[in-house]
């Protein structure tokens, strides 16, 4: 694996922290059967709905995270950066059976689907560059955005054994943390968060 790759990233409501301590990161499926709070955005979700792995699952039966946190999604969000936080979790992973990783955002309809064997695949400078926009070039930019949101694709859920700790973008945040319980190593991290 790329040696950029000592964690793994899932954005994540701190409302939701004593449920994910509980029953772990879940899929969209099975997310949806418990109260929780969202940071999904509708439309890709209705875009994910109608996608399957190849010879998987539908891709709302795995749970997802990011090579890269620190990506267009959680920019997205950073009006709600004092109610979430970007939960780290371990590359141990992508051992479980059945997980698959991507080269781009899973949503995308340029995507490809690939064993965690088959990383080398993936566009590394791309996830891990501090911007994804190309000045003049529309396309360059398309495809940047999307690669910055590779994602690791695990069935149903990801255990909680698997979360390390927590970025939070600053002092307060990672107070309310505390708060909900959380009870694994915390960071304060301005600049995972575009501060």
């Amino acid at each position: 694996m790329d040696p950029r790759v000592t964690e793994l990233h899932c954005i994540m409501p701190i409302a939701n922290i004593g449920s994910v301590l509980a029953h772990g990161i879940l899929s969209y499926e099975r997310a949806a059967k418990l109260a929780h709070r969202s940071v999904a955005l509708q439309p890709v979700q209705d875009k994910r709905d109608k996608k399957s792995v190849p010879g998987g699952l539908k891709l709302h039966q795995y749970a997802n995270l990011y090579f890269n946190a620190r990506n267009p999604m959680l920019y997205k969000r950073l009006g709600e950066v004092s109610s979430i936080c970007v939960l780290r979790i371990s590359t141990a992973v992508m051992q479980v059976r059945g997980t698959v990783i991507t080269d781009g955002n899973a949503a995308s309809d340029y995507v490809r689907f690939l064993d965690p064997k088959q990383w080398k695949f993936l566009a590394f400078d791309d996830i891990y560059a501090t911007d994804w926009r190309h000045p003049g070039d529309q396309v360059a930019y398309w495809k940047h955005k999307s690669r910055m949101c590779a994602e690791v694709l695990v069935p149903n859920l990801v255990e909680s054994k698997f979360i390390e700790g927590a970025y939070v973008a600053d002092k307060d945040v990672s107070e309310k943390l505390r708060t909900a319980k959380f009870d694994r190593s915390v960071v304060v991290s301005p600049t995972k968060f575009f501060r």
